[in-house]
């Protein structure tokens, strides 16, 4: 079975919320590092000391050459794409993709091209488009993938466009379990 250690997670509108709920579920000991692009553009975030205080994870800005580290939170700063590269953090001033700097489908898109199967990628709330070129990159390169169910989302127009890629189409309540779940190579219904 793959070794799935990398989770990487995209949000948009109503993403904070969700983003807080679901690292408030996942273990100290998590076995894999998290990569999170949430829509800020180019204003101040204080996203990692919200994710931080809401669950056992250390949460940061990420920083250009960073190694991943697993158990780690690395979340895109704002006006930079976050990429993969050689198993380290490469940040970005390039052109807004989808309207967006941080834009999720360049993570997505780069850690499918590095990792390949060991990818899991999660689109959750949020509107318009991005992250689904980027979910279908992670498809196609044999990682999995999960959409938040679009019913339950703030904003459901990246997870409805993203279902056709998703393994899996998940309530937030369900998320955590699912991740940890396949970081340890379990066998899920």
């Amino acid at each position: 079975m793959t070794c799935r250690d990398f989770i990487a997670i995209g949000a948009s509108t109503g993403g904070v919320d969700v983003l807080r709920i679901l690292v408030s579920q996942l273990p100290a000991d998590l076995c894999a590092a998290i990569a999170i692009v949430q829509h800020v553009g180019a204003h101040g975030s204080i996203l990692p000391s919200l994710l931080e205080g809401a669950g056992p994870l250390r949460a940061v800005h990420a920083s250009d050459g960073e190694t991943f580290v697993h158990g780690k939170i690395y979340v895109a700063p704002p006006d930079r794409h976050m990429l993969v590269k050689d198993g380290h953090v490469r940040l970005d001033a390039g052109p807004k993709r989808n309207f967006a700097r941080p834009a999720i489908d360049p993570l997505f898109e780069s850690a499918a091209a590095e990792m390949g199967g060991r990818v899991v990628g999660v689109i959750l709330t949020g509107l318009l488009r991005d992250g689904v070129a980027g979910l279908a990159a992670v498809h196609a390169c044999g990682g999995v993938t999960i959409v938040q169910d679009p019913a339950e989302a703030f904003a459901c127009e990246m997870p409805m466009r993203a279902v056709p890629y998703a393994d899996y189409v998940l309530p937030v309540a369900q998320l955590a379990d699912r991740l940890v779940a396949l970081t340890r190579g379990t066998r899920m219904v």
